[in-house]
C-alpha cells in the first residue's frame, strides 16, 4: 500500500512541478490547427466517398 501512496505523491509532484503547461495563445494556436486538419481531412473523405458513389453508380449502370 505504501507503494501507491508514493506513486500518487511522485505523480502529483511531477504534474506541479515538471509540466510545461502551454499559455493560453499556444492553445488557442493548436486548437485552430487541430480544426484547420479536422476540416482537411473530412473535406478529403467526403470527396473521395463521393467520387467512389459515382463511380459505382456509373459500374451499375453498365452492367445493369
Amino acid at each position: 500500500m505504501n507503494k501507491i501512496a508514493t506513486y500518487f505523491k511522485e505523480s502529483y509532484k511531477e504534474l506541479v512541478e515538471k509540466v510545461t503547461w502551454p499559455t493560453w495563445p499556444q492553445l488557442q494556436q493548436s486548437t485552430m490547427i487541430v480544426l484547420v486538419a479536422t476540416l482537411i481531412i473530412t473535406a478529403m473523405v467526403w470527396i473521395m466517398d463521393f467520387a467512389a458513389g459515382t463511380a459505382l453508380k456509373q459500374i451499375y449502370k453498365l452492367i445493369g
